[in-house]
């Protein structure tokens, strides 16, 4: 049986059920949370119709036509009795990405610098030297929530959300940070932008809970040779 946090296991709704490990971000946390999905996986089989992983739980969404939420909680609550005592912390793939930072792409590098007493440089210095655990996925379609960013460079959201970001967009969000893998609203502080697709139909999404990630600090050149896009950013206040 894994050792740690006894989850606790509750419907939400007529076809998910929450697993819930508590409110405690932690990395080694991560590594329990991949265990439990694979499991979760194996034993529920075709009842299971999406599974959501975040920092502290998972939404199990079954198909309520092959049974109902007291067989579901039966089942998650017999799974921690087949999982091993040690989960791999090491087990997700290590991945980097390639950022262009500046501020034609990245409208908020500058402004992030100077809240934070810092230089561009010393920005971009800090934002690649951490490797980030992707906790998480949401939002959109191969979104990534990745932690934890360097105090010295965290920043609350905007206070008004832009209604168009672009794709491959770097953003921190307090001590978060992440890629815009398609362009949608949204209101993280931009940095950068990254050339890597992270989603796609063929190939969903590039990264899975459990995975590091390290930022690559590219020049403009490179960005383009890696198929990045450099028109530059623009408010833009239609939906």
């Amino acid at each position: 049986m894994v050792t740690g946090p006894v989850p606790a296991i509750q419907a939400v709704s007529e076809d998910a059920v929450l697993v819930s490990f508590g409110d405690t971000i932690d990395p080694a946390l991560t590594a329990v949370i991949r265990v439990w999905c694979d499991a979760i996986r194996t034993r529920l089989g075709d009842m299971l119709t999406d599974l959501v992983p975040s920092y502290t739980s998972i939404t199990v969404y079954y198909d309520p036509g092959l049974a109902d939420f007291r067989r579901m909680i039966h089942l998650l609550r017999s799974i921690p009795d087949t999982l091993p005592a040690k989960p791999e912390a090491t087990s997700g793939r290590h991945i980097e990405l390639p950022v262009w930072y500046h501020p034609s792409v990245g409208p908020d590098l500058e402004a992030l610098a100077i809240a934070c007493e810092l230089t561009v440089d010393q920005v971009i210095e800090r934002h690649t030297a951490g490797t980030y655990q992707v906790y998480a996925l949401g939002f959109s379609p191969g979104f990534g929530f990745m932690g934890l960013v360097d105090p010295g460079i965290a920043q609350p959201r905007l206070e008004r959300p832009r209604v168009k970001v672009p794709a491959g967009s770097v953003g921190i969000a307090n001590r978060q940070t992440a890629v815009y893998p398609s362009s949608s609203p949204g209101g993280w502080r931009l940095i950068g932008r990254c050339p890597t697709q992270l989603f796609s139909e063929e190939d969903l999404a590039l990264l899975t809970v459990g995975d590091s990630v390290r930022f690559r600090p590219v020049d403009r050149e490179t960005f383009l040779s890696l198929g990045g896009d450099d028109t530059p950013f623009r408010e833009d206040s239609t939906p």
